[in-house]
């Protein structure tokens, strides 16, 4: 048995986005992708890196019945929890934090609109989560990064042998993410990832390398690429 599986590892599934941006009326864990939700397709992978049992997902009130009606149909006889989600994205997560299981040791956070996540990533992450404390999936830079300046201008070029594209799923140590956020809440400090509260902290994270077709459906052509991707 390896240290992953000997974890008691929870996943907490942020699904509160609407879809406007993609032109649809329901949240966009709902538009369906290849005849299933994209939040079917998502679950179905964290199941085969074996984190999908009591995952927690965070999804709108307004829409909290049919995400219920979804998990029933598609994954009948699992268990999952369903919490209501947030405008920001930081407090949907830590409102999936505060309904965390009594024995959860680890906290997988991954978001809905990532269908294609590898379940080697998120083994190595896990393993890594535990000795360091967290833990991001991350693709390394290909492309030149230019950091303009207020005025639209080129203000500076970093190394892209040390910049990293950041993913999910970010993994923690239950007590470093509960700390993290608790923190944040405290100071009133808003981020766009786990990963950064937890390093803000001062906890060391991991950079896990994965691929960038673990990217995140946001636009119509990511739906388009999403679309052909698992019809295949």
């Amino acid at each position: 048995m390896s240290m992953a599986t000997a974890l008691n590892v929870q996943s907490i599934v942020p699904a509160a986005g609407m879809g406007m941006r993609l032109g649809a009326e329901l949240p966009k864990a709902l538009i369906p992708i290849a005849g299933r939700p994209l939040l079917a397709h998502t679950l179905a992978r964290l199941r085969e890196g074996g984190v999908m049992e009591n995952a927690i997902i965070v999804a709108p009130a307004s829409h909290r019945d049919a995400v219920a009606r979804m998990l029933d149909e598609v994954f009948p006889g699992h268990f999952f929890t369903i919490a209501d989600g947030a405008d920001e994205r930081q407090t949907s997560v830590a409102r999936g934090l505060e309904v965390l299981a009594e024995d959860t040791q680890v906290v997988l956070i991954h978001d809905a609109a990532r269908p294609f996540v590898e379940p080697a990533v998120i083994r190595h992450g896990i393993e890594a989560a535990w000795r360091w404390g967290a833990a991001t999936a991350a693709t390394p830079c290909v492309d030149t990064i230019l950091v303009g300046d207020e005025d639209g201008f080129l203000e500076a070029t970093p190394d892209r042998s040390r910049l990293w594209a950041c993913q999910t799923p970010q993994i923690f140590r239950r007590d470093v993410i509960t700390r993290a956020h608790h923190l944040a809440a405290r100071e009133g400090y808003l981020a766009t990832d786990d990963a950064s509260l937890a390093r803000r902290m001062g906890t060391p994270v991991k950079l896990i390398e994965s691929s960038p077709s673990n990217f995140k459906i946001t636009a119509p052509n990511d739906l388009a690429m999403a679309q052909r991707l698992l019809s295949e």
